[in-house]
């Protein structure tokens, strides 16, 4: 059986697209492939069918992960497919859990930076993209830590399902 997680942000450009290369490539590593898909969109349409922004292609190849994408916005009818929605920040908790068909399915939205014991009470993962190149590097530090977390989650999740 298939474990499915989607990461969300805001226009699914830069935060989500970073998080969905970085866990996609934990996935792989932990050689997870066929048991868990990872994928990625915007709580907005804006810039549905565009490519991630030139800062997070830049910093994802700077450090090795893979970086083809197309942006689309998230519908609430993918909750029925999904067996988690990670929101980058608040704002995109609130407005995924409020697009929620029911109760069960907005139990599976969480904050990425909550798979992160060390980000204390800030689960926010601040938007890049107002900014320069830095805020894209810390952006992607936020993400690695709280991936790791996060695929750890996941993996216990499947071991659950297995028993």
């Amino acid at each position: 059986m298939t474990y499915r997680v989607c990461l969300v942000c805001t226009g699914n450009i830069c935060r989500s697209p970073m998080a969905e290369s970085v866990l996609r490539a934990l996935v792989a590593e932990a050689d997870l492939a066929d048991r868990i898909e990872i994928d990625s969109a915007g709580t907005g349409g804006w810039h549905e069918g565009d490519g991630a922004d030139p800062r997070t292609v830049s910093v994802l190849e700077e450090n090795g992960y893979g970086s083809g994408h197309t942006a689309r916005q998230f519908q609430a009818s993918w909750f029925s497919r999904l067996d988690l929605v990670i929101a980058l920040d608040a704002g995109h908790l609130k407005a995924l859990r409020r697009l929620a068909p029911t109760e069960e399915d907005a139990c599976k939205v969480r904050l990425l930076r909550s798979y992160d014991p060390a980000a204390g009470g800030d689960l926010d993962v601040p938007d890049p993209y107002y900014g320069g190149m830095d805020g894209f590097e810390d952006c992607l530090g936020m993400v690695e830590r709280a991936s790791v977390g996060l695929l750890a989650a996941v993996r216990e999740e499947l071991e659950g399902r297995a028993a």
